[in-house]
């Protein structure tokens, strides 16, 4: 296997992991960001290592519920008209997969690279003594009505049996003496105790300080434009301010990896899902645990140092702006579960990218550019969750070591 240097282009939390694993494999390493390292879909999302989350976005029925966002307002899933009309192959393919044999097959794969991410969070932040307010207490989902909590129960068998995921059920009662910060009248909820939660921004910074303590350079403000081949593979990078070479390439470019589709000489699959977050100091009554609010598709963190409601989707192609509507949701979500929802000052309102393939696996495969150009992209809305699993993947790949998940699932086979 080559030994030379491994060009990482992406500095989010995906491209990180890859660059730790490869340098503590012995090799050196290069990251290249198109703007700040960690400043991505990766600073302030809400910081969940999940687990509980195998399932992918197409699910039996999520096509119906889809195409009714095109009429609703406040739907917490948003997709504009206009871009399932120039997208319509990827929608096509999201639709065909609405079925349950596609949702557990998706299923299997997704779990694999969480699992492992989860124990490899732990080991890594033990090894490296990273500060970034680990916590393992679990996540819990928290329900408003009667008939949604019944409902959900179906889930839970789903993930009880077929995935050996459990969730302890919580009824009204229950729920309120677990967490004394929802309002009273829940139906009820599910705790997954297999989860755990961290400050992103916080897990960037450390990950930085390690990976500069190994010998990992990075190049912020390097955009990658495109692609320099010879007849035995890539050789180099074009960059603004020209190429930078490398003997191995690793494509960890999130939503932005489509841009590069000729280049890299395959169809990558992937849809900017647009998520938002809004971030406060903790509120006087805060949550113990984070939260989901399934009926809403909200979700709650709370940190150590602060307090952050985020998730909500909309596809809106590569628009770039804030859409205040959707930190609306978040707010309004939170009015409706929690006795003291809000704090002041608002530190930061957020969107980010997050890469959505039409089967909710990510992209873990050689380009056929080159056996030497390993795209790890698409990761959906468990970038953060499976980094470690991806990174740790990634090194065994381009080393020749034994892969500590299968990698088949990820290929680039399965759009052909």
């Amino acid at each position: 296997m080559p030994s030379g240097r491994v060009v990482v282009i992406g500095g989010g939390v995906v491209g990180a992991c890859c660059a730790y694993y490869l340098a503590k494999a012995g090799r050196p390493v290069l990251i290249l960001d198109r703007g700040q390292f960690g400043a991505g879909c990766s600073h302030a999302n809400c910081g969940y290592v999940c687990p509980s989350h195998v399932l992918p976005l197409a699910v039996p029925g999520a096509m119906w519920s889809t195409l009714k966002t095109l009429f609703q307002r406040n739907s917490p899933l948003k997709v504009r008209p206009g871009v399932v009309l120039s997208n319509l192959g990827w929608f096509l393919g999201f639709a065909r997969r609405c079925n349950e044999p596609d949702m557990m097959k998706a299923g299997r794969g997704i779990q694999a690279l969480l699992q492992s991410s989860r124990q490899l969070f732990d080991e890594l932040i033990s090894k490296e003594a990273i500060e970034c307010e680990w916590e393992t207490k679990g996540l819990l989902f928290v329900f408003r009505t009667e008939k949604q909590f019944e409902h959900y129960a179906h889930t839970d068998e789903l993930l009880r049996k077929h995935f050996g995921m459990p969730a302890r059920r919580l009824d009204s009662s229950e729920l309120a003496v677990l967490e004394p910060a929802l309002k009273s009248g829940m139906a009820g909820g599910y705790l997954y105790e297999s989860d755990g939660h961290l400050k992103p921004d916080r897990l960037m910074t450390e990950l930085k300080r390690v990976l500069l303590s190994l010998g990992v350079a990075i190049q912020e403000k390097c955009e990658v434009l495109g692609i320099t081949k010879s007849k035995v593979g890539v050789t180099a990078v074009r960059t603004a301010t020209g190429e930078i070479t490398g003997d191995q390439f690793v494509l960890a470019t999130g939503a932005w990896t489509p841009l590069l589709n000729q280049e890299l000489g395959c169809r990558v699959p992937i849809q900017p899902g647009k998520g938002y977050s809004v971030t406060m100091p903790r509120p006087a009554l805060c949550p113990t645990y984070p939260l989901i609010f399934e009926e809403h598709r909200v979700a709650v963190t709370p940190f150590r140092s602060g307090y952050r409601l985020g998730s909500t989707m909309e596809f809106a192609g590569y628009d770039d702006s804030l859409n205040r509507s959707r930190i609306g949701l978040l707010t309004y979500a939170a009015k409706l579960y929690l006795r003291d929802p809000l704090a002041e000052p608002v530190l930061e309102e957020w969107w980010g990218w997050r890469p959505m393939t039409f089967d909710g696996l990510p992209i873990i495969d050689r380009a056929p550019v080159g056996g030497n150009v390993l795209i790890a992209a698409g990761h959906n809305m468990l970038g953060l969750s499976m980094a470690t699993a991806t990174g740790k993947l990634v090194a065994e790949m381009l080393t020749g070591a034994s892969p500590n998940v299968d990698p088949s699932p990820y290929s680039l086979k399965r759009f052909q």
